[in-house]
């Protein structure tokens, strides 16, 4: 298979057999973008300025305390409350508080619910705490690859059978490889892209819950001398399969 700097990460990441390739992507991303700016980037006045401006989500705020380098995360958060309070002054001072209503009042709250932001204010504290200097590092590169994706599966015969042959996808990213079809194939191609897709994604979600299934059987005192087969870390994969991400990774720290 022909590789080039836009295939060889995605080629690379369906060859670790991995329950999902989009999911190695991401994890290599993320790690690359903490080290980067926790490495020396953080002495630099154009990376510190979008840090500044951006902050980071409380995944990966966490995933910057483990990662060490204490001083790095103190000078980055430093500049960054600095100009998060600057910015929430301004928004309070300028709050103006929406019209009461009886029915209003009477409305029970439904804080799980979602819903826009009703006040300046609550935009404003939405965005500063979804934005993310690392998330936003991925998201450039995440189209990309699904464009890739696409790309080799039409016109990569080795690269469709790796597809093929593979685990699937975790559920997020399996519904964004779906969404990302409707716009780049045509009829008589989704016509056959679908239904692969679906049959693998199927065949793999039922075969992790078989293997979740055996590892509680396993657990069961008459099972103690089969064999666990590939149930013994079916809970961690599981959890990707649902949900994403690696649950049972160890932390990523810098390395002495």
């Amino acid at each position: 298979m022909k590789e080039n700097i836009a295939t060889i990460p995605l080629i690379k990441a369906f060859n670790t057999k991995d329950e999902c390739p989009f999911c190695n992507l991401e994890r290599e991303a993320e790690q690359h973008a903490v080290s980067f700016i926790l490495g020396s980037a953080y002495m630099e006045d154009d990376i510190r300025e979008k840090t500044d401006a951006t902050g980071f989500c409380r995944h990966h705020f966490k995933m910057m305390y483990d990662y060490g380098n204490r001083l790095g995360n103190a000078l980055i958060l430093s500049t960054h409350l600095k100009k998060l309070n600057q910015e929430l002054a301004k928004e309070m001072s300028d709050f103006a508080p929406g019209k009461s209503s009886l029915l209003k009042r009477m409305k029970r709250t439904d804080a799980t619910s979602e819903h826009e932001p009703q006040t300046a204010l609550g935009a404003w504290i939405s965005k500063k705490t979804t934005d993310c200097y690392v998330c936003d590092h991925f998201r450039k590169i995440y189209g990309r690859y699904l464009d890739t994706f696409f790309d080799l599966y039409l016109k990569n015969e080795e690269f469709r059978q790796l597809f093929e042959e593979s685990k699937g996808f975790c559920l997020p990213h399996f519904g964004d490889l779906i969404e990302t079809a409707e716009n780049k194939l045509n009829d008589a191609q989704k016509k056959e892209f679908y239904p692969k897709a679906f049959a693998l994604m199927q065949e793999n979600m039922e075969r992790l819950q078989k293997e979740v299934a055996w590892f509680v059987e396993k657990n069961d005192y008459r099972n103690k001398d089969k064999d666990w087969g590939n149930s013994a870390d079916s809970i961690q994969r599981g959890m990707q399969k649902c949900a994403g991400g690696y649950p049972a990774d160890e932390v990523f720290r810098a390395k002495l």
